[in-house]
């Protein structure tokens, strides 16, 4: 009943207001009808500047969040981009014009003129001499005192969302400058920002299952990509020593508060270096961005402080599985020995997993969770690692680490791949595995073979997750929080 009750209510409300504006349609003052607005400042110029303001003019436009008092003095709060300030409306000052401001609705949006003074309780306001309605809000926004919780509609209906809830709006304001900074220090080292295909014939350079889709005009599936790798070592052959791309990427995976299907990734690629210069580099660009966007190098997340301003940790996969596991798989030198040390673990594995499987079964299961604090985790096996060169002085394991933080994987780089002989017998490998039921497994991308072939230098790689680290430097507790419009099941319509 009381459901019925409310839905009753909203239709009234829903009603009354295309009347309001089919009123003003009528009298000629059609709201839609208005093309651009030229206000002279924004909310936050007009606070800052007061000094020099006070006694002028200014013009001001948002979207009117608030009315109070309704005989011959209003006042009103109008929201912008920066923030709010209040509107000071007297009948004497807008004559006629009163009455007609008096039935804008909270949620219309509409710009000002008039002077700026200081109402006697402080607050800074601007004295309206004129207005102009420029759209007409049909819809109620939430109600002021309880705002717009529900997670469900926070992420279906962002743009209701950044109204409400000012410390939403900052996070995304704050996304845009960390990616903004990244670049600026990338571009600054001297890399080139590029663009390389979304639809691909071959998803390869990460283990994920690919969405696929079939293009009409040529009658042919492709895949959107997984990773932007192997087009952007592709650049690295053709002589472009430093690249990177920021872009979207999409993985046919599960949903939680730290995996997306499409999310945004930021991959570069330096010839001449290997994973110590990616190291070196995560180190200096995490410092820069959390100096730039927030001011310092030390960041709280869920309570949890870490300094990026200190020395990263840089430990082995193996020390790390022999620290939080009591495991040391230098000591364990065949598959039969890894099963059992698994099975008195608990520690679950397939029939295909091999040792180095085994061996990052153990890191997932007993290290991860404990690396806090910025920390390098290096030499994998290289049963997971098709892409990245083995370790001279011990070829079990190649030169690549991951980035954690929180307990996260933060970024996940290599000592590239580039004799093509060892990259086919990879690739070869990867197939066995997609043959065995392996979903993620890499299939042989002949064209990236053809372009090994021709000749890649030495090469470092890193792709870096840009939600997580959004997450991170915004103390926002999932992904959906830190991407504008997140992956939402379709609601069924009534």
């Amino acid at each position: 009943m009381q459901q019925q009750t409310h839905e009753t209510d909203l239709n009234e409300i829903l009603q009354v207001r295309r009347d309001k504006l089919k009123d003003l349609q009528e009298s000629g003052r059609d709201p839609f009808r208005e093309v651009k607005f030229d206000r002279t400042h924004t909310t936050i110029e007009v606070k800052d500047n007061y000094s020099a303001l006070e006694g002028n003019k200014v013009t001001v436009a948002g979207r009117l969040m608030s009315k109070r008092g309704m005989g011959k003095v209003m006042f009103c709060d109008l929201q912008d981009i920066d923030g709010r300030i209040q509107l000071f409306v007297k009948m004497d000052l807008l004559g006629e014009e009163y009455d007609a401001f008096k039935k804008l609705d909270i949620g219309d949006i509409l710009g000002a003129t008039g002077e700026v003074f200081t109402t006697k309780t402080g607050e800074i306001s601007v004295k309206v001499e004129s207005y102009t309605l420029l759209s007409k809000s049909l819809q109620p926004l939430p109600e002021k005192f309880h705002g717009l919780t529900d997670t469900d509609i926070r992420y279906r209906q962002r743009y209701v969302d950044l109204i409400m809830n000012t410390e939403v709006k900052d996070t995304f304001i704050k996304r845009s400058k960390i990616i903004a900074s990244i670049r600026n220090y990338l571009n600054g080292q001297g890399f080139l920002e590029v663009e390389t295909p979304m639809l691909v014939a071959n998803a390869g350079g990460a283990a994920a299952r690919p969405f696929e889709t079939h293009f009409n005009a040529l009658s042919e599936d492709f895949k959107l990509r997984i990773s932007l790798e192997l087009y952007l070592k592709r650049l690295i052959v053709g002589g472009l020593e430093k690249v990177y791309e920021i872009g979207r990427v999409f993985r046919n995976e599960g949903l939680d508060t730290r995996h997306n299907p499409e999310f945004t990734l930021m991959e570069l690629y330096q010839a001449y270096t290997d994973y110590h210069g990616m190291m070196d580099l995560t180190e200096n660009l995490y410092r820069h961005v959390a100096q730039e966007v927030l001011g310092t190098t030390k960041i709280v997340y869920n309570g949890i402080e870490m300094d990026l301003g200190k020395p990263f940790e840089r430990i082995t996969m193996v020390e790390a599985v022999k620290k939080y596991a009591g495991v040391d798989f230098d000591q364990i030198h065949t598959l039969e020995e890894a099963r059992a040390v698994a099975k008195e673990h608990h520690v679950q594995y397939e029939d295909r997993h091999k040792k180095g499987d085994i061996l990052c079964l153990f890191f997932e299961e007993f290290a991860e969770e404990h690396l806090l604090q910025p920390t390098f985790v290096m030499d994998h096996p290289i049963e997971i690692s098709p892409l990245t060169k083995k370790k001279p002085e011990n070829p079990e394991y190649v030169e690549r680490f991951e980035f954690f933080m929180n307990g996260w994987e933060m970024a996940n780089a290599y000592s590239e791949l580039n004799d093509p002989i060892d990259q086919r017998e990879r690739f070869r490998a990867q197939e066995e595995l997609l043959a065995q039921g392996d979903e993620e497994a890499n299939t042989t991308d002949e064209d990236f073979m053809n372009a090994l072939e021709i000749g890649m230098p030495p090469t470092g790689g890193i792709g870096f997750g840009i939600d997580r680290m959004c997450m991170l430097l915004t103390d926002s507790a999932a992904i959906r929080d830190v991407l504008l419009f997140p992956t939402m099941k379709t609601l069924a319509d009534k």
